[in-house]
């Protein structure tokens, strides 16, 4: 495992990278190289070598990168080796759908329970298997089932408030959807994701994309 410390840039780019090795392996390819990565992913082999030799030594000369192990060596620099609890708090549409992703579960990500208020969904034990509990129970509920991880999926008026519970009952990492930012203390990490941020980014690519080409959208 790596020990030494490396750039976010580099970290950024991992989870692509487990992305494609987790197809390659599924596809029963045993190994690749740079070049043959790199075309598949869009980017340089002088790039996938500059990241992956932060590492160490992982690739052979004249044989590439085995597939599973590089899956396997990514993974555990992730953090996917491990299992974690989480706990949400909103249970909508998208407090639901992170619930019910397969994904997660087999990265690890154990949900829990989920919190909310509506009256219509407490009490509920959804597809995934994790029940929807009152959100006045949260904090209670961490001090029984302690939990490292924790998702803000609530309107954005209520974002940090729900933040503060998750914090104060032990949480150290929470992936926000709300639309806000929220403000964490230092030995707390965030990943604040906003979908609309992303949606605005497409439209503008369209937005230029049309331009070069000439194209006028008529807007009835």
């Amino acid at each position: 495992m790596a020990t030494k410390r490396i750039s976010d840039a580099v970290i950024r780019r991992l989870p692509r990278y487990y992305r494609y090795l987790n197809a390659l392996e599924a596809q029963g390819v045993e190994s690749i190289s740079s070049q043959e990565l790199g075309t598949r992913m869009g980017v340089t082999a002088s790039q996938i070598r500059q990241d992956i030799n932060c590492f160490g030594a992982l690739g052979q000369q004249g044989y590439g990168y085995n597939v599973s192990e590089l899956k396997q060596y990514i993974a555990g620099v992730l953090g996917l080796d491990r299992r974690y609890r989480v706990v949400i708090v909103g249970a909508g549409k998208i407090g639901q759908a992170v619930a019910a992703y397969p994904t997660f579960r087999q990265q690890g990500m154990d949900v829990s329970a989920l919190f909310d208020i509506d009256e219509k969904l407490v009490g509920k034990s959804l597809p995934s298997g994790a029940p929807v509990l009152h959100a006045s129970l949260l904090p209670q509920y961490l001090k029984e089932h302690p939990c490292r991880v924790g998702v803000v999926a609530t309107p954005g008026a209520v974002a940090q408030e729900s933040a503060d519970i998750l914090m104060a009952g032990g949480v150290k990492a929470i992936w926000n959807f709300a639309p806000v930012d929220l403000k964490v203390p230092a030995p707390v990490v965030v990943n604040n994701v906003h979908l609309t941020d992303s949606l605005y980014v497409l439209l503008y690519m369209l937005k230029e994309k049309d331009m070069e080409l000439g194209v006028v959208d008529e807007v009835e």
